[in-house]
């Protein structure tokens, strides 16, 4: 009950600040997720044992220049190839079943691109016309949680396929399958408030969010697996780390960055 009850709190509190950055400004949005990049960057490094902080140099840099001063269309959609190319080359080594060992230069490679690549392209979605949508963003961080929620209640009562035993044991098809359901449900719903997107956009963000998003939480689940670790961290109570909050989140930001522009082109 004790347990219940502090990860209850932590949950509230992390969802109140998210929000609270949302509806307050686009600076604070962009600041704490910038903040929380630093975070997960530092969760990481320690995981995969890398040195130096060069990769804090580096994200902040690109940050910051992707943030404030590239305004050019074809930069941005390098970047945004080059994330999703390691994003990619990810998956590979998540599905993977036999044991590979990261060079430096490997490492420092996912942490710019997965991890601060990631961050960025979630600061960006908002953004479109010098207009900063929020409850579109809102709307992306809904669904991650209602998957997240819905693919453990109903993996919990009806889960009995394993998923992926091999890096994370507990999670389940019935689950994963519960909780892509639900989030459908709620993209419908959400297409009622905002209607910069259709109701069919909706449903395929919501798709590509969830599917992606449980990508990326398999993915942290081996890079701790490798690690012989529970959680990235310790700064969430109940919770785990920064990165264990939002591996989902940073992983499917390039995905559901590309699907909002294609839908912007097509329209």
């Amino acid at each position: 009950m004790k347990e219940i009850l502090r990860r209850s709190i932590t949950g509230v509190i992390y969802v109140v600040l998210l929000l609270g950055s949302v509806f307050l400004s686009s600076d604070a949005f962009d600041f704490l997720f910038m903040a929380f990049g630093l975070a997960c960057l530092y969760e990481y490094k320690r995981i995969v044992r890398l040195k130096g902080y060069y990769i804090f140099m580096a994200y902040l840099a690109l940050w910051w220049a992707f943030i404030y001063l590239v305004q050019d269309s074809t930069a941005v959609t390098l970047l945004m190839l080059l994330t999703i190319t390691v994003d990619i080359a990810l998956l590979m080594f998540l599905f993977s079943k036999r044991p590979k060992k990261l060079s430096d230069f490997q490492k420092f490679v996912i942490a710019v691109f997965y991890i601060g690549g990631g961050c960025i392209f979630l600061t960006m979605i908002p953004y479109k016309d010098d207009d900063f949508a929020q409850f579109l963003i809102m709307g992306i961080f809904i669904l991650i949680w209602v998957n997240d929620t819905f693919a453990y209640l109903v993996g919990r009562t009806l889960g009995r396929t394993k998923l992926f035993p091999a890096v994370s044991p507990k999670k389940t098809i019935e689950g994963s399958l519960g909780g892509l359901i639900f989030a459908l449900v709620t993209a419908y719903i959400m297409s009622w408030y905002e209607a910069r997107l259709s109701l069919t956009e909706w449903m395929v963000l919501a798709a590509v969010i969830v599917i992606s998003g449980s990508l990326g939480d398999l993915l942290e689940s081996k890079f701790k697996r490798m690690a012989g670790v529970k959680d990235s961290g310790a700064i969430l109570p109940g919770h785990g780390g920064i990165w264990d909050r939002l591996d989902s989140l940073v992983f499917a930001a390039p995905f559901a960055y590309l699907v909002l522009n294609i839908f912007s082109y097509v329209s």
